[in-house]
């Protein structure tokens, strides 16, 4: 099943282009790693699906047009993780991973033991359930990322957007995320994530789409996708492109810029 279809999306800010028609799908069992360099448009295009920027163009949640769904409904088919890492409330940890359950139930309303179910599962795939108690806006910056992964995680949706999810976080929690997001495409459900490090996305994910200039340049198997000539091209960089443990590595060496006068020396 189809779980995000979006066609040539066009997105403006501040009367500049940062997306330029786009198209692309995501389906169940996929984990999608969003790669390229910074001001290549992959915050906006997070942000255009979930419907919190204008945009034009055709996004289908699901097989549903996105715009006749309301918020509370897409938010059961799309969980959100942004980039933002703060807790505004000095709340207990549980209580802020409960939040994710609030598109299933009335507004006010108590939770059921399918809601404690998921949160409990929520927070012990995020290692937290010794931190349930503890006051949220007290944590370390890597603690409270892992408190609002969990968060997205309770609230169960079959896709997870995810907007750096490893920025904060140890080597160790890093791995652990992307090993989780690899289960969760595992069980079906869909996951695209903004990446930086190009070796954990190579490593972890199914596909991978590289955005520049609001464009996508390449989208395929990490493989594909993750060449020397793209590493020089969209990213500027001289890169070492390997394997280690069955996995693609991707090492940047040094600036594309600073190797051709080398050589030219």
């Amino acid at each position: 099943m189809t779980l995000l279809t979006a066609n040539g999306l066009h997105v403006s800010l501040g009367g500049r282009p940062v997306l330029n028609d786009p198209s692309f799908h995501v389906g169940e069992g996929e984990f999608v790693g969003l790669i390229g360099p910074n001001g290549a448009g992959k915050s906006t295009l997070l942000r255009a699906v979930l419907g919190l920027i204008e945009a034009c163009g055709d996004i289908a949640i699901s097989g549903q047009d996105a715009t006749s769904m309301s918020a509370r409904e897409r938010a059961r088919r799309i969980a959100y993780l942004p980039q933002e890492r703060e807790i505004g409330w000095p709340v207990s940890v549980e209580m802020v991973v409960s939040l994710g359950r609030a598109p299933h139930r009335p507004a006010f309303a108590g939770l059921d033991a399918a809601d404690r179910v998921r949160i409990e599962e929520a927070m012990r795939r995020m290692e937290l359930q010794e931190f349930r108690h503890r006051v949220s806006t007290e944590l370390s910056g890597g603690e409270k990322a892992r408190v609002l992964i969990a968060r997205a995680l309770a609230q169960d949706a079959p896709l997870l957007l995810a907007d750096e999810p490893t920025a904060g976080l140890d080597p160790s929690h890093q791995i652990s995320l992307m090993r989780l997001f690899a289960e969760l495409a595992g069980e079906g459900r869909g996951v695209v994530a903004s990446l930086h490090d190009l070796s954990l996305a190579a490593r972890w994910c199914t596909r991978l789409i590289l955005l520049d200039k609001g464009a996508i340049v390449a989208d395929g198997p990490p493989a594909d996708v993750l060449t020397r000539e793209r590493m020089r091209s969209v990213y500027g960089v001289e890169a070492y492109l390997g394997e280690a443990e069955g996995g693609l590595l991707v090492v940047p060496l040094d600036t594309a810029a600073a190797t051709a006068v080398s050589e030219g020396e």
